[in-house]
């Protein structure tokens, strides 16, 4: 097993990686909806100066995730759907329980999975004080993803780590991971969050 963290345009890195390089890619990539200048909460998660959520990633950034992967979940791939152009039965909802909350109630995820759709319940508020990322998803989330989605040995693919929730999924659950991540304080963050999450598990 590897945890791979590294600090770059994702997109540069798969045009030069062979044709299914991974078994599946989990990937959280932009919106589109300018989540970096809104106040979400207290305004805690407000990222000043921050425009990486302006628009989704161009049609070359999916042609090359469908082909450096063999599978794929995509979050938030319902504003995207133009770039994805391909039907799938095997969609997966996060019910966020926020209730009677302003914000959403969940988020979606196009998978390439020919199975039905599953849903993850989970309250952000279980882990709110560790949060340093506008669009931060839960661990529990990814380790879900992985338990339900991916097989023993599976390389695992992330274009976009943003808090890195993701790379202490795959080291509980066992699974490589090459990630990538073009903000150098989102980068640092996540490699920090990571390498401290290690670190207590060697205290036990």
């Amino acid at each position: 097993m590897s945890i791979n963290l590294n600090l770059g345009d994702c997109l540069e890195a798969m045009k030069s990686m062979p044709d299914n390089a991974y078994d599946l890619a989990i990937v959280d990539p932009p919106y589109g909806i300018n989540v970096n200048k809104m106040t979400l909460g207290s305004g805690k998660y407000k990222n000043e100066g921050k425009s990486w959520d302006s628009e989704t990633p161009p049609q070359d950034y999916f042609d090359e995730l469908f082909r450096v992967s063999k599978n794929q979940i995509i979050w938030g791939a319902n504003y995207m759907i133009d770039k994805i152009q391909r039907p799938s039965m095997g969609w997966v909802y996060w019910d966020k329980q926020n209730g009677s909350s302003d914000f959403s109630d969940g988020e979606l995820a196009f998978t390439s999975f020919n199975r039905a759709l599953r849903s993850f319940r989970y309250h952000l508020s279980k882990d709110r004080s560790q949060r340093f990322h506008p669009t931060q998803k839960p661990i529990q989330l990814y380790e879900w993803l992985l338990d339900n989605y991916a097989k023993e040995g599976d390389r695992i693919l992330d274009t976009h780590l943003g808090s890195g929730s993701i790379s202490i999924a795959c080291h509980n659950r066992h699974f490589s991971l090459d990630a990538w991540e073009i903000d150098a304080e989102y980068h640092t963050a996540a490699v920090k969050r990571y390498e401290q999450h290690i670190a207590q598990l060697t205290l036990f």
